[in-house]
């Protein structure tokens, strides 16, 4: 209950009696949290973002331990949430002392169910240590796990999945909550924080990240899935199980993406083989849209508590370059509180058109974003599954680019030049490209024609049995085929530069049965594959890929 007089603010902190003689309790096992979500089945795991106000003033009380210094001693956090004027973040200060040895955090609300599959009256959960709290401060941030777990530990050898492991430093540490779809009357909530110490303090985590490169790999065509889910935020995966999954998937790479958390990287190496890459990323999940960020170091964490008016992704995509990575805008179109993009594209590297089965948000996707390359405007697409569990299929959608080698830089420089198309699985074979003269161009390239030139362009697909291939210029299609029953098509067309100053490819599915639920289909021509442009004319700037491997 919420305590009286304290309305929508937080009431002081009361102490509790934990039980004597109290041990570890066994959270950190790798076990999944207690619910799974995908981004058409919202329940706010992972959600947060904008840093809002300054939360109710907190003083909690000295905390005090038994004769042994074994047991714990702990204080309770009481509050509600009214849906009328909260701000997006509300923290809860923790007075740490020397001394102590493990932090748990326990907290309860009661969710508001609607059985459509959206939820209401979430509220969010992480924590920051005494290194500070602030907007961009990777170094006091300590973990997160949304609304997928209702109870985590942090000492210096072992975390909750989400969370770091590491130094319990004196000072005050900040338990952060995130109310989200809350409506009237409101929410109430419980935080509990139990600070132990005393006892083996064990050995300090050592981080293992996955290597950065696979050894013996040169020029190619990789197949990966940029956007996964473990139980690290609000996946049912475990990291070994979604490995699995991708192999079988005939993947080569995948992108470790956890809401809001960077903790799935530091233990990759414990599972990756010789002969596949990680690359390491994060799904920045604010209250605005999702960035997925690729390629940064492992362990290298990118906020998230900010709204387009804050005129804050900028600073944060560019600190993601300049550490080696790339930033891409994630399902834009997708039809869930929170995660329609509103940032606009000038911030990020490349736009997520496809993010698991084709539906009609995918669609709308594609034809924003064919209308920005009509406009001159060119943003790599790139597409993946968003998989958080087996219903959700890892490797559909995938990115295929063309790589110098298997390294995450690699991957990354050919991402963000649009070297890749997209594909509904690794049975899908694509080639596209134009040509002229001696000279000839693919994906994310530019032919440099002339406005007068007429450049041959061909495109070949295979693995697609009852599907439409077709090749796309600014105006539509410009030629096409219906695939034989080895699935097999080839499309050629001739295009004058000055009409066209761009191609793409499309393949569709003609045999699909009718799809009523706009959420879990299109009514029409499902997409199999479809490819980042050829340019025929001078690419935009935005491409960075001008003249870049033209072979002659």
């Amino acid at each position: 209950m919420t305590l009286p007089g304290y309305g929508g603010a937080a009431g002081p902190p009361e102490s509790i009696t934990p039980a004597p003689g109290a041990r570890w309790s066994g959270v950190c096992e790798l076990s999944p949290p207690p619910a799974a979500a995908g981004r058409r089945a919202v329940i706010g795991a992972g959600l947060g973002a904008g840093l809002a106000g300054a939360s109710a003033v907190l003083v909690p009380p000295t905390a005090s331990y038994a004769a042994d210094g074994a047991t714990a001693a702990g204080l309770v956090y009481r509050g509600r949430f009214t849906g009328v004027g909260d701000p997006d973040w509300h923290y809860l200060p923790v007075e740490v002392p020397r001394g102590t040895t493990r932090i748990d955090v326990a907290y309860g609300y009661d969710k508001l169910e609607t059985g459509a599959g959206v939820s209401f009256n979430i509220i969010d959960i992480g924590i920051f240590d005494a290194s500070g709290k602030g907007l961009g401060d990777a170094a006091g941030f300590r973990g997160w796990s949304g609304g997928a777990r209702d109870r985590f530990s942090i000492s210096r050898s072992r975390a909750t999945p989400g969370y770091l492991a590491g130094p319990i430093g004196a000072g005050t540490w900040h338990v952060v909550l995130g109310p989200f779809t809350v409506v009237p009357p409101g929410v109430e909530w419980t935080v509990t924080v139990t600070l132990h110490r005393g006892g083996a303090r064990g050995q300090r985590f050592r981080p293992r990240p996955a290597p950065r490169r696979v050894r013996g790999t040169g020029p190619g065509w990789y197949r990966g899935d940029l956007h996964t889910h473990t139980v690290h935020s609000d996946g049912r995966h475990t990291q070994a199980s979604l490995l699995a999954l991708a192999r079988e998937a005939g993947l080569d790479f995948l992108a470790s993406t956890e809401h809001n958390t960077t903790s799935a990287h530091l233990t990759w190496g414990r599972h990756v083989p010789d002969d596949f890459l990680v690359v390491p990323g994060e799904e920045v999940t604010t209250r605005a849209g999702h960035c997925v960020t690729l390629g940064q170091p492992a362990g290298a964490w990118i906020d998230w508590r900010y709204r387009p008016e804050d005129d804050q992704l900028g600073r944060f995509t560019e600190r993601v370059r300049r550490l080696g990575g790339m930033s891409v805008a994630a399902h834009p179109f997708a039809p869930t509180a929170g995660s329609t993009w509103q940032y606009g594209y000038d911030d990020v590297d490349a736009v997520e058109l496809w993010n698991g089965p084709w539906t009609l948000d995918d669609q709308t996707a594609l034809s924003a974003w064919h209308a920005l390359l009509v406009a001159g405007r060119f943003v790599p697409a790139v597409g993946s599954s968003d998989s958080h569990h087996d219903g959700q299929q890892v490797g559909r959608a995938q990115t295929v680019v063309h790589a110098e080698q298997l390294s995450v830089g690699a991957v990354v420089r050919g991402l963000r030049r649009g070297r890749s198309w997209l594909a509904e699985s690794s049975a899908v074979e694509l080639g596209l490209e134009a040509r002229l003269g001696g000279r000839a161009a693919g994906c994310g390239q530019s032919l440099d024609a002339g406005p007068a030139d007429v450049v041959d362009v061909r495109l070949e697909v295979g693995g697609v049995p009852g599907c439409l291939a077709q090749v796309w210029g600014p105006l539509g299609p410009l030629a096409g085929a219906v695939t034989d029953a080895a699935g097999r098509a080839e499309v050629t067309v001739q295009v004058r530069a000055g009409a066209a100053p761009f191609v793409r490819a499309e393949v569709r599915r003609l045999d699909g049965a009718p799809v009523v639920n706009p959420v879990e289909g299109v009514p029409a021509l499902p997409v199999v594959a479809l490819t980042n442009p050829v340019f025929l004319a001078p690419a935009p700037s935005r491409a960075q890929n001008r003249n870049e491997d033209v072979t002659t």
